[in-house]
């Protein structure tokens, strides 16, 4: 997302599939299951405590707790989104930045010690700057380029149980052997901080293969609008349901 944004080889294979109170850093350490046992909730997994991958949560009020995290993931974006693929975005210092960095923004950063491996920005739907609310409302709204304007079958909702979710990334530095961990840490964990902050629901535009591995790590999503083209995949709106923890939900977001 430059939307939900992807990198490398296929851009959907590469972040699909293979998609705390603020300030607490939540630890992981990541076990994939046996292949010829069964497969078991995945939180028995996953949410493990460890000194290896870390996923912290950041807002404007708590990122001076995390040194020059903020920085190192702004910097990780400009990499992706401005170096690698070229987008035409805001950028100073080095650092990546748009109209939607807000306060009412959260970002949650996978990183292994001080190096950033992924990361993802939520904000509700309800937020205001300016003439912008959300990503997916203003392309609707025809205020932005790079979007179709009809990325929903209806009218983006404005809620606060609904957030959303931009600026998807995933280093390609990341060794192929560990970017499914690392994309699990980091969907878990933003399920997690929506949560934390009320939230039932998250949407964002992603590659049209979400489903399938979503499923995997129990984690449920239904198409809200038509596949489209974007950075040479097919991608499409989703509505996560975040209302519980993953592995135990079931049904369709409602």
């Amino acid at each position: 997302m430059g939307h939900f944004g992807q990198i490398g080889p296929s851009k959907a294979q590469r972040i699909f599939p293979q998609l705390d109170t603020p300030g607490v850093v939540t630890h992981y350490a990541v076990r994939l299951p046996d292949r010829e046992k069964p497969l078991p909730n995945m939180l028995e997994n996953i949410l493990r405590p460890s000194s290896g991958l870390r996923a912290t949560t950041l807002s404007l009020e708590t990122m001076h707790h995390h040194g020059d995290l903020m920085v190192k993931y702004l910097r990780a974006r400009r990499d992706v989104f401005i170096v690698a693929k070229r987008w035409q975005l805001p950028e100073t210092a080095g650092m990546e930045f748009d109209q939607y960095d807000t306060p009412e923004a959260r970002w949650i950063v996978v990183h292994e010690r001080d190096e950033v491996l992924a990361g993802i920005r939520i904000a509700p739907t309800t937020a205001r700057c300016g003439l912008h609310s959300y990503m997916i409302r203003d392309a609707q709204l025809g205020l932005l380029d790079g979007l179709p304007l009809d990325p929903l079958y209806e009218a983006a909702p404005v809620s606060p149980k609904i957030w959303e979710a931009t600026r998807l990334f995933l280093l390609d530095k990341v060794p192929a052997q560990r970017r499914a961990d690392v994309q699990r840490v980091l969907m878990l964990e933003m399920a997690a901080a929506a949560r934390r902050e009320g939230a039932e629901q998250v949407i964002g535009i992603v590659p049209a293969v979400f489903q399938r591995w979503l499923n995997r790590i129990g984690m449920n999503a239904v198409p809200v609008g038509p596949r489209f083209e974007l950075d040479g995949d097919r991608s499409q709106a989703a509505l996560f349901d975040v209302r519980g923890e993953p592995g135990a939900q079931s049904g369709s977001v409602s």
